[in-house]
């Protein structure tokens, strides 16, 4: 059976208010030791901000973080997936639209979100488990 995006999702989403600042969004980042933080305005998810964006929008601008605010350098989101997608689909909407983050939304609601890193730590158990089963299968070929 083919697992599932809410197997392998985060589910704790950080948020930030989009009149906040880049400043604030890097503190709030660096403080959960994330990367992106969903963007929300009048309690309604409206974007998603990465530490890329901070650095592409903001330091190599040569901007003043405390000063831009996260409106104006969020990116909207336009690819997401629903908690039952399948994880290869998710996998190649991350592919196909070049992005590393896809929010996981439900009832119209972001639920979670699933990193490359939520990938990269499924992969490795996936491996782990195959050659395990692979090495019982040698060893039972072995016994008989």
């Amino acid at each position: 059976m083919s697992k599932i995006i809410r197997d392998i999702m985060t589910k704790k989403i950080v948020t930030i208010n989009q009149e906040k600042t880049g400043l604030d969004a890097a503190k709030l980042m660096d403080d959960h030791g994330i990367s992106s933080l969903i963007v929300e305005n009048n309690q309604k998810h409206v974007g998603i901000i990465t530490e890329r964006d901070v650095v592409s929008k903001i330091c190599c601008r040569d901007l003043q973080p405390s000063k831009v605010k996260i409106v104006d350098i969020m990116s909207n989101i336009r690819v997401y997936a629903n908690p039952n997608t399948p994880i290869e689909v998710a996998v190649q909407r991350m592919v196909n639209h070049k992005i590393r983050r896809l929010p996981v939304i439900e009832g119209g609601k972001i639920v979670g979100i699933v990193t490359v890193t939520d990938l990269a730590k499924e992969l490795r158990k996936t491996i782990l488990q195959e050659g395990l089963l692979s090495e019982l299968s040698e060893l039972n070929a072995l016994n008989c």
